[in-house]
């Protein structure tokens, strides 16, 4: 397997990760794939700046999170910007009984020395029908 190949595998390993720890309300978990200088974009539009401000908001907002259905995550393109920086477009759907509602996030993610890949700039935005 080619290093582009390898990582495009890792990537979809911190998306799958994502999306495990957002169904379990795993603020830890998901905190885990920031980089420390990470910016982070809610999808209504809140931004937050570094790690300790998505830790604060994380950890108020996600184990409290309501919503019938599941969540479910994939990375549908990435583009390497250089070796070490990704960017990655995300679907986000929202299986509810009430129908499904989706996002498209983009992650850009950066390689770290010890070989992953962490969130560092992510705009997660809602996708409105019409």
């Amino acid at each position: 397997m080619n290093t582009e190949t390898a990582d495009i595998k890792a990537i979809e390993q911190v998306v799958a990760t994502v999306e495990r720890t957002q169904r379990a309300k795993d603020a830890e978990g998901f905190l885990a794939l920031f980089h420390p200088d990470a910016l982070w974009t809610t999808g209504h539009g809140k931004v937050l700046i570094g790690f300790d401000a998505i830790a604060e908001f994380t950890r108020t907002v996600l184990p409290t999170a309501s919503w019938d259905g599941e969540v479910t995550y994939e990375a549908v393109h990435t583009q390497f910007l250089r070796p070490d920086v990704a960017a990655v477009k995300v679907r986000q759907v929202y299986h509810s009984p009430e129908g499904d509602t989706e996002g498209a996030p983009l992650y850009v993610m950066t390689k770290q020395d010890d070989g992953r890949w962490l969130l560092h700039a992510c705009q997660n935005t809602e996708v409105r029908a019409g």
